[in-house]
This record gives structure tokens, sequence and C-alpha cells, in this order.
């Protein structure tokens, strides 16, 4: 009898421990994955600030919440790495003396995509998910980036947005180098190695299956199919942060319009109007609202002057030579108005520029390219002569979904990076703000069917139609790595169980088959007295019941809802979580602001 607490206590300790190895065994991420159960702060990894460098990692912080900048490092390092370093080395011979760079080195950075390693690994870092309060240093890219420029960033001015700017603009570079090789590779016969990889990479960084990541990376490809198109540029996926804004003028005069001037651009910066309040889209009026010009001279209508000029020539010319010589130039001067009015006839001399017509014209710009990363810079210098320049404390309204373009080229981005500034214009302290994106799970909502794992079609069999039973397995692709939501607790649903049973037993002479036969599924439907008038009702139904036994599917909408909300605040090595309305309030110090593309809204 003594012994005995001592037994229940020898047994209560022994069951607590393998209680203990049972959850970190086979569920190690259960009390950081389960909301319900943790009390603990999470957090991410944060940046040491060893030299003023608020305004680095604060940059830092905002690129590694961007998911399509990741892809698109995902690719881009990986594309290198399967070429080969050769297929991106520096030749020299094949380059001409006007052409050839004063420093070698710095193409040959930019075709191995020195800055696009670099960064690939401080963003890989940032998305850790630790486990207890971490901090790194972001002096190995810093390095990076001076090595590559073969100069050493300065200290003193701290600018985000200029540091933004070089490193966007590196990018940029490194990319359009690194196509231009592989276009004179293949040029020269050298067969550069196709991605196949990649959806590996891209699964084991976003935490998807490899199915999963080729549906991702087939839609993240832009443009025809590899056989129809030859130049191996034209099918590239992008830099994420380029696009190109197209300048149109139109005379008021005569209606002519010039062909429109393409510029590319990685960041826009748009100047805030010096009131006490204002809104973004004000903001982007000022780029992009119609402006008229005065005093301008138009092509058109300046040969339809040396027309008239030379017409009144000709009727006072009596020599027929002249009179010959006139009515030539008429008619090439009236061939050009009619076919390219910006390309005069060569030959012919026009009266003098002064001596044409001046024109009001209206100009407009428009965004021809929209990028997949849109980053605004709010510019709040304000300059006056002979005085210190000033910060502009205006109050920007800026809106969480932004909608661009016109009806019909229409593009929809979400708010998912803010940097701030706080303080004057000589000095202050950047913050950065990152939504708390989550991997999405990007799982096929159908089976696969006869025509294949990307069929668009989906088979009527009801052992397809998405169950109640739920599980940690993903069951789109069976690794248990497809969706970052935790799983419910196991429920049975007996009418799917009984549904599901007796379509089964309507065909026992079918032999079974990896792919459903059309014909089994028409002896089944058309053999059940209960069936449901469509898959959609089937569905339905199911979910309805399924919400009524379990609670947890019922919040599912309103928890995701939750998640959406969630941002992180990054002060250098100090992190807490934030609110999309707490973003939205910092309209006073908001200084740079990073959508993207909303493709919820096209699906």
């Amino acid at each position: 009898m003594p012994e005995k607490p001592l037994t229940v206590a020898t047994y209560a300790a022994g069951a607590s421990l393998a209680a203990i190895t049972l959850v970190y065994v086979f569920g190690p991420t259960f009390f950081l994955d389960d909301e319900a159960s943790s009390t603990r702060k999470k957090g991410v990894v944060g940046l040491t600030n060893a030299a003023n460098d608020c305004f680095i990692n604060s940059i830092l912080q905002a690129l590694a919440g961007l998911p399509d900048l990741r892809i698109y490092l995902i690719r881009e390092t990986h594309r290198r790495k399967l070429d080969g370093p050769e297929l991106y080395g520096v030749d020299l011979d094949s380059l001409s003396l006007e052409k050839r760079p004063t420093k070698p080195w710095k193409l040959e950075g930019l075709q191995k995509g020195l800055v696009t390693h670099a960064l690939k690994e401080v963003l890989d870092n940032l998305n850790e998910r630790p486990l207890y309060r971490k901090t790194i240093s972001p002096q190995p890219f810093i390095r990076a980036l001076e090595n590559a420029f073969g100069t050493r960033i300065s200290r003193q001015q701290q600018d985000a947005q200029e540091f933004l700017q070089i490193v966007t603009e590196r990018l940029c570079d490194e990319y359009h180098a690194g196509t231009k090789a592989r276009k004179q590779a293949q040029t020269n016969g050298m067969a550069t190695q196709e991605s196949a990889s990649e959806r590996e990479e891209i699964a084991n960084q976003f935490g998807i299956s490899s199915s999963d990541a080729s549906v991702l990376q087939k839609d993240d490809k832009s443009g025809d199919s590899d056989a129809e198109i030859d130049d191996p540029a034209a099918n590239e996926e992008g830099f994420p942060f380029e696009g190109r804004i197209e300048s149109q003028i139109e005379c008021l005069t005569c209606g002519f319009k010039p062909k429109p001037t393409v510029s590319a651009f990685v960041t826009l910066t748009l100047s805030v109007p010096q009131t006490s309040s204002t809104t973004l889209n004000k903001c982007l009026d000022g780029v992009f609202k119609v402006e008229h010009i005065d005093d301008f001279k138009c092509e058109y209508c300046r040969l339809e002057h040396a027309i008239q000029t030379k017409t009144k020539e000709l009727a006072r010319a009596s020599s027929p030579e002249v009179q010959c010589a006139l009515q030539s130039d008429l008619e090439k001067l009236q061939a050009a108005l009619e076919a390219d009015p910006e390309s005069p006839p060569e030959g012919i001399e026009l009266p003098d520029s002064n001596l044409a017509p001046k024109r009001r014209i209206a100009r407009h710009m428009y965004i021809s390219s929209f990028p997949k990363v849109l980053a605004l810079h709010l510019s709040r210098s304000v300059f006056a002569l002979g005085s210190v320049s000033t910060k502009n404390t205006a109050k920007v309204n800026f809106p969480e979904q932004l909608p661009l373009g016109g009806i019909i080229s229409r593009k929809n981005y979400r708010l998912l990076g803010m940097v701030s500034h706080k303080g004057t214009h000589n000095s202050g302290h950047y913050e950065s703000f990152r939504r708390q994106v989550q991997p999405i799970p990007y799982s096929t909502p159908h089976s696969f069917g006869t025509e294949g794992v990307y069929s668009t079609q989906g088979t009527p069999n009801p052992s397809a139609v998405q169950s109640p039973r739920m599980s940690s397995v993903n069951l789109s692709n069976g690794t248990g790595r497809g969706s970052p939501i935790p799983a419910t607790p196991t429920l049975d649903s007996p009418s799917v169980q009984s549904f599901s049973s007796r379509s089964s037993n309507l065909s026992p002479t079918i032999a079974p088959t990896s792919a459903p036969r059309e014909e089994a599924q028409n002896v089944s439907f058309a053999t059940s007295t209960s069936r449901p008038k469509s898959l959609r009702s089937l569905k339905g139904s199911i979910r309805e019941k399924a919400s009524d036994v379990n609670p947890l599917k019922r919040s599912k909408s309103s928890k995701l809802k939750r998640a959406s909300n969630r941002w992180w605040r990054i002060s250098d090595d100090k992190v807490k979580e934030s609110k999309t309305s707490d973003v939205l309030g910092m309209q006073k110090d908001v200084y740079l602001l990073f959508y993207e593309l909303d493709r919820r809204a096209e699906e």
C-alpha cells in the first residue's frame, strides 16, 4: 500500500512523457498552428540595425511579403542553376568594339544574377517560421549589392525609395541580361535547360504539392505555347515589378495622334499635393490625368502648312521646270501626309519651323502593361528656392483594394505591404507593414477525369464530391502540404456514406480503373432513383449538413477573413501584430505602397 502513490505518480509521469513525445514527433507544430490552443505570441524574423539601416530593413521586410516576387526569384535562380555558369559567361569576342562594355565584370554580374541570388537568400530567411524570437543581419545582401555595383552604399541620405529603386532596377537588368544570354546561347546552338524542376523548388518553398506548383507555374506564364514561339523571350514570365507606360498626345485642331511614347518603370512616383488631406486616386490623377499644352508644333499641321505654302508658290511660278519641281514636292508631301506625317519626305525643303502654326494639344499617360507588383512612392519632399527642403505632412487616404485601368482593361490590386516614415525631411525612422500572407493551396477542386490532371471538366463521380470527412492530408494531392489551414477533426456524414455505398452497388460488373468511364457514370446515374438534380445541389446539401455537424467548418469563412486582416508591424528587430485598420490609418506617415494583382477577383 505505501508504494501505490509512488506507482501512480510514476505512471502519470510516464503517460505525460508519452503524450509530449507524441505531440513533438507526430505534430511538432500543433501548438503553433492551432489558434485555439496557442496563447504564445507569434512573430517573424527581424533584421538587425547596426548602422542606421532602417531604410534597408524596411524595404527587405516589405519585399519578403510579396509572393509573386518570391516565385520569380525561385524561377530565376533555379533556371540559372540548371543552365550552368558557362551559359551566362561574357563572350567579349561576340561584342563589337562600340558596344563592348567598359567594365566586363558588370555585364557578367548581370548575367549571373548576383543580386537575384542574394535577395532570394535573404527573403527565404525572413520567411522562416521561427519557434522563438529570431533576428538576422542584412549585411550579406548589402555586401552582394555593393559587389554588384563595385561601390559602397551611402548611409548619409538614407532614402528607402532610392534603395528600392536601385534594387528593383538591378533585378530588372539582371532578368533582361539573362534573357539575352539564353537567346544568344540558342542562336549559337547551345541548348538551354528547361526548368522542369522549377515546380519542385516552388513546392518546397511554399509548402505545396508538385502538381499544385505545376498549375501555379503554368498560370504564371503568359503568351502562347513554346511550340508556337521561336523567340525564347516571347513567353518569359517577366520581372513582376516591370510595367510600361504610354504617353499619347492629340492635336485638338486636326485630331492627329502620333505614335505613343513607351517607357518602362519598376516604381511609380506620385506627388502629394500640399493640402491637409488627399487620396491616393488624386495622387494618381496627377500622373494619368489629361494635360493640355499650348504652342505645340503638330507634325500633321506642319505638313499641311508646307502644302499650302508650296501651292501658293506653284501658282506664282512661271518657269515650267519650277512648276514641275513644285508639283513633285506636293505629291510627295500629300503621300507623306496620308501615310506617316511624322516622317516627312527626304529631299524636300520645308518652310521654317518658326513659321509653322502653333496648336493646342491634349496629352495623357496610361499604363499599357500592368505589373504583377505595383510599387507606389508618395513623394513628400517640398523644395523651396533659397530655403531648406521640408516634408509634406498631408494625410493620404489609400485603399486596401485598388482598381486601375479602363473598363475593358481593368486590373484589381490588393495591398500587401507598406513602408511608413516618421520624422522630418532630413531625419526620421522607417517602419514596414506586411500582410500575413499564407501560401495559397492551389488545390484542384475537381477530379482528374479522362483528360488528365489539368482537365477543366469535372466528372460527375459522387466519390469526387468534397466530403465533410476531413483529415490532415490534402485530398487534392495526398501529400499533406497542399493547404496551410489546420485540418478540422474527422467527422463522418451518414448521407455521404450511404450515397457512395449505394452508387458503388449499382454497377458491380464493371472492372475498376484509374480513369472514370462514361458508361459507368451513365449506368450509375440512370439506375439511381433518388439522385439530386445536379452536382451543385448535392454539394450544397452535403455542406449544409456538414456545417450543422461541424461548428468549425461553419466558421471557416470567418477565420479566413480574420487571417487576411492580420499584419506584421516591423521596426528592425521589433515585430508585433497589427490589423488592416491600423495600416490604413497611417495616412500621415505612409511613404511606399506595395500592391499585388488580386487574382481572386479574376477567379
